[in-house]
């Protein structure tokens, strides 16, 4: 006899069968019966780190990227706990989510009215905010925002990734723009990955919105195009000197990113990596003319 049905899944059984993400649902169930999700174990070793480009909620009509995005979670263990950073919480001292289920964060507007009834109701986190607070100096002070719940850059690509929203997650801000800032909070991260807590920076690989045109859903900007094989390049030879000088060496950054907030989340998930940084790109190609590029770094 199975349970009562979740409020994720009742707001879920709302949408449209037609819908690309109803479809999604049943391809999900389809792979669950015939083969669960193997949950993570210590024999398993460190959850590699994730950088993840995500969009709006129309990014739930795209049944390639859907696809890609839930393959990519399928080859990995499924994790105990996740801790995602994302572009659309900035602040001035660091910060988490409320450690109970509380409302999303609906940071978007004019799209569909289905998209502000979706739900992403995951369990309480209060062990891993403790785990967190155990890997991070005494003398940094978290506080935890208990009227927060997860923003957009956070709950859409894990409803994709993990629709069931039974694992728990927290969402930590992002306090700074600075680089070397980023890489030593997310060294302190490293810990986590080791105890099965999947580590997730959560941007988007170009984000030049203001410049998109029309034609760029076809044919991609060249400041889209040559920002993201230099970021591609760097991450292949593990030159994260590179990337954390992006102002001043990457090119077409003017237009790739008039603000960076949806490209540093990039230095935590780099952070958190190994020294090596053995860098595995996950999903390439573009979105509206945006590089899409997601990439685990073990």
């Amino acid at each position: 006899m199975t349970g009562p049905i979740s409020t994720t899944a009742a707001a879920d059984a709302l949408m449209p069968a037609s819908h690309p993400f109803a479809q999604h649902l049943l391809r999900v169930a389809e792979i669950e019966a015939r083969a669960p999700h193997r949950a993570w174990t210590p024999a398993d070793g460190p959850l590699p780190a994730l950088y993840i480009s995500h969009g709006a909620p129309p990014t739930f009509e795209d049944a390639a990227w859907m696809r890609e995005l839930h393959e990519w979670a399928r080859r990995l263990p499924r994790p105990r706990a996740i801790l995602i950073v994302s572009a659309h919480w900035e602040s001035d001292s660091l910060g988490i989510t409320s450690t109970r289920p509380t409302e999303l964060v609906y940071d978007f507007g004019g799209f569909a009215p289905l998209y502000y009834g979706m739900r992403y109701d995951t369990p309480p986190a209060e062990g891993l905010a403790r785990e967190l607070l155990g890997v991070l100096p005494e003398t940094l002070a978290v506080h935890e925002h208990r009227n927060r719940g997860l923003d957009h850059g956070a709950w859409v690509p894990l409803k994709v990734m993990y629709p069931q929203a039974d694992i728990p997650v927290l969402q930590l801000s992002l306090p700074t723009h600075d680089t070397t800032t980023l890489l030593g909070l997310g060294e302190r991260l490293r810990p986590l990955r080791e105890a099965g807590v999947l580590v997730i920076g959560s941007g988007f690989m170009t984000h030049g919105l203001p410049f998109v045109r029309p034609e760029h859903l076809q044919q991609p900007p060249d400041w889209s195009v040559e920002f993201d094989l230099w970021a591609e390049d760097a991450l292949k030879r593990g030159d994260v000197d590179e990337l954390a000088n992006f102002r001043t060496r990457s090119p077409g950054l003017r237009y790739a990113h008039p603000t960076v907030e949806h490209f540093t989340p990039i230095f935590v998930t780099l952070g958190a990596a190994s020294a090596e940084h053995a860098v595995t790109t996950a999903i390439e190609g573009y979105m509206w003319g945006l590089s899409r590029r997601s990439f685990e770094a073990a």
